[in-house]
């Protein structure tokens, strides 16, 4: 069963109540916008866009809420930022730091609006709302009350919990300081019912507070609660029926423990049913968060179609990890995967994945997904890098027939994104440049590999036309009636056009080679 069909069957059990009653089932999930948003944040964003869709397909109402959480303290500044224009807005609510660009209306609409542009190419539609807004309008006024009666019930719970020991003194609540307007360096020791004392100084290490001390009012977005609280009091005031979670939150004595009891001691409701996912390792020489480089949720959505991109967040069971290495072979594999699933899916074969199929495409275009051809990826992008040839009339050769119009609209799909991995990411095995003159390296082959050059020059003398199959079959002979090692027969072949030891399968590489060139560079060799 796909994995989102068995979390669908569970929460038809669970909320049978619910579902019977016509009720909306709430699913939610957010993103804190301290900086770009990384693309293993896009894991949990797709679990639970495809839960709805899921839910959906089965006429179950519900409705995807995602937070754009911009009431955070600013608590690190990315490496792409201005450090000395950024450094003293630490401590600060996201949304009062200004936006890098100077257009947005602030820091945290600045890297909402890009990661928003993203979940929309994907075809999920979440409705948006804001922490901040929440925050200031009131809404969590009653769970912020709640909380602060209840501090000595919460320090119980952290401590029980993840054995966390909380002063007598310390309140699950963080001023903005009325003086330097910072909510990261605040600290709230008594509350009488309307407000609270508090103090702002240097208690933590990524900022620094004014001094400043006095009493206010917590209500109307004047305070916050800690996030583990925070998460608590989310469920009760969103009314959350399904949310999951990384599976770093989701050890014993982790955050969504602390915040399940609290949602149940503290604010008298059951938790939402919790869906723990397994990380999303984005690696490779090429990819570096540290530096703001590779690791983006843009970056990656620009590199991958949508349809690809959505098979790689949705295809893995939650508790099973992803691992992304764009540098590596895990672009062109992807395309590969699409393609089984896509032929498994036309051949009609009823399975996991061919259920998984459907929901891989953007919902507008699930009714019209249409049989075409499926170049591989990595054909494409060796032959776009041989200007030479016609891709579509090699396809055109390969197929046995003329491409129609979804064909066509596939290849140069897959030329566009072969070319743009080619540039960004892909790895030195996957490119190369057909050598104009005879490559230096030649001087190094042995005698044993020319005279197996010598007779593949024979072979494609006496060939009318050049078929990648027959050249194939032919190098195999030729390998056993000369005894040679493949490496050495195929590394002769590579280093005599790319001037290297490696390349795309050798004969598929010959066979869209032009035949007068060949010739003429595998005589210059074997001479």
């Amino acid at each position: 069963m796909y994995w989102a069909d068995s979390i669908s069957e569970k929460v038809k059990e669970q909320y049978k109540d619910k579902i019977k009653a016509k009720i909306p089932l709430i699913i939610r999930d957010e993103k804190t916008l301290s900086g770009r948003v990384h693309v293993g944040s896009l894991r949990g964003l797709a679990i639970h866009g495809i839960i709805e869709e899921v839910l959906k397909e089965n006429k179950i109402p519900c409705k995807y809420l995602f937070e754009f959480n911009d009431f955070d303290p600013m608590d690190g500044l990315p490496v792409y930022l201005d450090q000395e224009k950024f450094l003293p807005y630490m401590g600060k609510p996201l949304c009062d730091v200004p936006s890098p660009d100077g257009k947005a209306k602030n820091y945290a609409e600045y890297f909402g609006n890009e990661f928003a542009g993203v979940i929309s190419e994907l075809g999920f539609v979440p409705e948006y709302y804001r922490s901040s807004d929440m925050y200031r309008s009131g809404k969590y006024n009653s769970v912020i009350k709640t909380a602060l009666l209840n501090a000595d019930k919460i320090r119980a719970i952290y401590k029980r919990i993840s054995n966390s020991q909380k002063e007598e003194s310390w309140l699950p609540l963080n001023v903005i300081c009325e003086n330097c307007g910072k909510v990261g360096t605040t600290r709230a020791s008594s509350f009488d019912g309307e407000r609270v004392s508090y103090e702002c100084g240097d208690f933590v290490k990524w900022a620094k507070g004014c001094g400043n001390k006095g009493k206010i009012s917590p209500f109307d977005g004047k305070a916050k609660l800690p996030w583990k609280v925070e998460w608590a009091a989310k469920f009760s005031v969103m009314n959350v029926d399904i949310e999951g979670g990384g599976k770093d939150h989701s050890t014993k004595g982790g955050a969504r423990e602390i915040a399940d009891a609290i949602s149940r001691e503290v604010f008298k409701r059951e938790p939402p049913m919790n869906v723990p996912y397994e990380f999303f390792n984005v690696g490779g020489k090429k990819m570096s968060s540290s530096k703001g480089a590779g690791s983006s949720s843009r970056e990656i959505a620009d590199l991958l179609p949508p349809h690809i991109l959505r098979l790689l967040l949705i295809q893995k069971d939650p508790k099973r990890v992803i691992e992304f290495i764009p540098d590596g072979d895990t672009v062109p594999i992807l395309f590969d995967t699409y393609d089984k699933f896509a032929n498994d899916y036309f051949a009609n074969i009823k399975d996991d994945f061919t259920r998984l199929f459907p929901f891989v495409h953007l919902p507008k275009e699930r009714k019209n997904i249409s049989k075409r051809i499926l170049p591989r990826f990595s054909e494409i992008a060796y032959l776009v890098q041989m200007p030479h040839v016609d891709i579509q009339k090699q396809i055109e050769k390969e197929e046995g027939r003329a491409l129609g119009e979804s064909d066509i609209k596939e290849l140069e799909m897959r030329k566009k994104y072969a070319e743009k991995w080619l540039s960004t990411y892909a790895p030195e095995d996957y490119k190369f440049e057909i050598k104009k003159e005879l490559p230096v390296l030649v001087k190094d082959l042995t005698v044993e590999q020319k005279n197996a050059l010598t007779q593949v020059l024979l072979f494609i003398e006496k060939e009318k036309e050049l078929n990648g199959q027959e050249l194939h079959t032919k190098l195999h002979e030729i390998k056993i009636a000369l005894n040679i090692e493949p490496k050495k027969l195929f590394s002769a072949i590579y280093i005599s056009i790319l001037g290297k030891e490696s390349g795309p399968k050798a004969g598929w590489f010959l066979s869209v080679m032009p035949k007068d060139f060949l010739i003429k560079r595998l005589k210059e060799v074997v001479k």
